[in-house]
């Protein structure tokens, strides 16, 4: 990277309440090396915000999965990820979607791939919602990992700043704590659903077959790998394959979980891969092995 690029470093703020050590490290890197505007964002709209008055200025995000969904949702959305790197130095608890992509763990060393690295065009799977997906999406949703949605009033919260409330709202839920009926396997998001998934107007299992998963992720450029496992009755079944750019899935209401989101229920939903869509800031030899997946 040239040192006459500027830079846009917008913290957000789950990053500073979680990991403030790392926040400074991240912005001391970052400042010796270029010429950084620092945004505090105190919620999601100062976020959108302060991406929205960049300018010439290139963004790093410094947070974690959800703050890079974000990101890329807005820039999505506004239809400038074609003209607009993004860069991201990973703090919070929530990283599982930044090491898949490549991202380095650690300030120090995600820091120096902002200045050093280089911009790669990476697959974005676009729902007919607009819902943007980075990684992988799973149905039924997967648990959450990694402390991700823990904390039922997030540090960008205006209410995270009120211990009183966070009082009052605990002792709320103790006292809705008690079940007025067994949930359902399909309330856990659990057991076997009857839907049909479609690969590139292709069937590859209908609504007669009861699948207990259906998993999509980035495959070679360009296109998604389908997977889905039929519920085995006996001896274990064998997985459905496909790959493809458009891949619908439609029958039963069903949720799924989108990178470090879970969406739903939808009874239909068709995610399409646009390639090269958007550019991550990555060490070389990192985005070489991705583009070897």
């Amino acid at each position: 990277m040239a040192t006459s690029d500027q830079l846009l470093v917008v913290i957000d703020p789950v990053a500073r309440h979680s990991d403030g050590e790392s926040v400074r490290i991240a912005k001391d890197v970052l400042s010796a090396g270029a010429a950084t505007k620092v945004c505090l964002p105190q919620g999601p709209e100062e976020f959108a915000r302060a991406l929205d008055r960049r300018g010439s200025r290139r963004p790093v995000v410094v947070g974690d999965d959800r703050a890079l969904l974000r990101a890329v949702t807005l820039l999505h959305r506004r239809r400038e990820l074609g003209t607009t790197a993004l860069s991201l130095v990973p703090v919070g608890a929530a990283q599982s979607l930044a090491r898949s992509l490549g991202v380095p763990a650690g300030a120090v060393a995600a820091a120096r791939a902002v200045l050093e690295g280089v911009e790669r065009r990476l697959d974005l799977l676009v729902d007919d919602s607009d819902g943007v997906v980075l990684g992988d999406l799973r149905i039924p949703p997967v648990p959450a990992r990694e402390g991700a949605g823990a904390d039922p009033v997030p540090a960008s919260s205006p209410d995270s700043g009120r211990p009183w409330l966070r009082t009052c709202q605990s002792l709320v839920r103790t006292l809705a704590a008690r079940p007025t009926r067994v949930p359902s396997p399909r309330d856990a998001g659990g057991g076997p659903s009857r839907l049909r998934v479609e690969v590139d107007g292709e069937t590859l299992v209908d609504l007669d077959q009861p699948v207990e998963a259906v998993s999509v992720s980035p495959g070679d450029p360009g296109v998604a790998e389908v997977e889905v496992r039929p519920l085995s009755v006996g001896a274990e079944a064998s997985p459905l394959l496909a790959v493809g750019r458009r891949v619908t899935v439609s029958g039963a209401a069903f949720r799924y979980r989108a990178d470090a989101q879970v969406s739903g229920p939808v009874r239909t939903r068709t995610w399409v891969v646009r390639e090269g869509a958007w550019g991550l800031t990555l060490p070389a030899r990192a985005g070489d092995l991705r583009g070897e997946r």
